[in-house]
């Protein structure tokens, strides 16, 4: 190979370097970009849905004193008893919400991924055991 061979190839190696190193500089500014694009995205689907959250609690409340005072129409009684009945139904499902929670939290911690350990620990006696046989 002549000098002026080895020169080109030596450029043109360099050319190649350069446009791969713009490609990946692309590439990564291509990635933030749309990762900008989504975070927004995700941003305005979280405010939106907080806003609904909270139209559906002031909901629930007006919905709740309803109930509370046509429990007291249909039973012929001041409303003080429909919110009785109403805010007692309320405080059992809460009890019973609060104490399926601490079942699932007992059942649940600590949060260790158990099935992952016991395959890496298989992995690791079959590779020992591979060792083994090859010596």
């Amino acid at each position: 190979m002549t000098e002026q061979e080895t020169s080109e190839l030596g450029k043109a190696i360099q050319e190649v370097s350069e446009k791969a190193a713009l490609l990946v500089h692309e590439e990564i500014e291509l990635a933030k970009a749309e990762l900008a694009v989504k975070l927004k995205s995700l941003a305005r689907g979280a405010a939106i849905g907080g806003a609904a959250g909270v139209f559906i609690l002031a909901g629930l409340i007006y919905f709740l004193h309803f109930v509370a005072l046509a429990l007291a129409d249909l039973l012929g009684a001041n409303p003080w008893v429909g919110y009785l009945i109403v805010s007692g139904t309320l405080f059992i499902l809460a009890g019973i919400g609060g104490f399926v929670a601490a079942r699932l939290f007992k059942k649940g911690s600590p949060p260790t991924p158990q099935l992952a350990i016991e395959e890496a620990q298989l992995i690791k006696q079959t590779i020992q055991h591979a060792e083994g046989s090859a010596r």
